[in-house]
């Protein structure tokens, strides 16, 4: 049996087309699971325009965000049956004595390869994944939503592991895409004021920051950042596509602040951190996720009190992920979401 999918076949820009492919053979330790949707992220575009900065083994099958119902399971596989609902992980292969995978920290393993650029991802109709990625989603949990665990989790990690935020603290996000708007609104749960900022032809999306109950700014933030007492805002969390905007959170930050970079930028930087000394910030980084990030953000989903029905621009076949892919290129929506089948 065939089914379509959407691969990115080479490393130059648009080598990115539809293609059938078999369905995937299991291992002992793995599952089938049958796609119910997947979402496009900022990397399957960024791969798409040849705009990436990390190793892709092509051809590859793009999608990494993506819910659905298990239709076959290893023969060694335990805990989980034919027609459970489920998210996976995107971890899909970790060395497990790594001393990172030893301390739970696989995300970090440096061996790590994930779905949609190291193995075959979810934008076709079935993927396989080890059991270990699974996570069991609730009924009252559509999985339209469930989809968008993953990017959840990525500013879930990024906010609340990694920027330590405190009720009270402003917070400025540089960039209105998915992460930057999803990190926005959890920095909201934990208590912070926040601004996003974005361009001109980001009114769209910073609308939609709104309603997370955050201020929108384009252009310069340096008035809101310095509004309570002149030094600058307490974090800044980078989340643009582009290596110029750690400049831009230099002069927001205060003095003794915090910059959070979870953004992917591949272009050298061409300017002076001494700021950074200066002011004696922070600079950390944030990556992927692990697997009681998961837990604890699928109970925010399932709650209502991590809403991403405001993130949602539209819902594409996956014949049409081309329109779904240009939606979000041009900012005309902060998230896309493809339907397999």
């Amino acid at each position: 049996m065939k089914s379509a999918a959407v691969v990115n076949y080479a490393p130059q820009e648009g080598a990115v087309e539809i293609r059938d492919i078999a369905r995937p053979e299991i291992g002992e330790e793995d599952v089938l699971l049958e796609v119910a949707y997947v979402g496009v992220c900022g990397s399957d575009i960024h791969q798409w325009t040849n705009g990436h900065s990390w190793v892709v083994n092509y051809p590859v099958v793009l999608g990494h965000e993506f819910s659905g119902r298990i239709v076959a399971t290893g023969s060694r596989v335990k805990g989980w049956k034919e027609g459970d609902r489920v998210v996976s992980e995107t971890a899909a292969i970790i060395d497990p004595d790594n001393p990172m995978s030893r301390t739970g920290l696989y995300n970090l393993d440096p061996t790590r390869k994930g779905f949609g650029y190291g193995v075959n991802g979810a934008m076709t109709r079935y993927v396989s994944t080890p059991a270990r990625c699974l996570h069991r989603i609730p009924d009252e949990l559509p999985f339209e939503h469930a989809c968008l665990t993953e990017p959840c989790c990525v500013a879930y990690n990024a906010v609340v592991n990694n920027a330590h935020l405190k009720p009270g603290d402003r917070v400025i996000v540089l960039g209105p895409g998915t992460i930057g708007i999803l990190c926005a609104a959890v920095a909201r749960l934990c208590g912070a004021e926040v601004a996003v900022v974005g361009l001109e032809a980001d009114r769209g999306r910073l609308s939609i920051a709104e309603q997370y109950g955050c201020e929108a700014i384009i252009g310069n933030a340096s008035e809101w950042a310095k509004s309570r007492d002149g030094l600058g805002a307490d974090c800044i969390i980078d989340a643009a596509g582009s290596s110029a905007t750690l400049r831009i959170a230099m002069d927001l930050v205060r003095p003794n602040g915090h910059i959070l970079k979870v953004g992917w930028g591949p272009q050298p930087l061409g300017f002076s951190i001494d700021p950074l000394v200066q002011k004696n910030v922070t600079l950390q980084g944030s990556f992927s996720h692990n697997w009681p990030v998961w837990e604890r953000v699928i109970s925010l989903l399932a709650t209502g009190w991590l809403d991403v029905k405001p993130i949602i621009g539209g819902i594409w076949p996956l014949s049409d992920w081309h329109t779904a892919f240009e939606k979000m290129h041009k900012g005309e929506v902060v998230k896309s979401i493809l339907k397999p089948i």
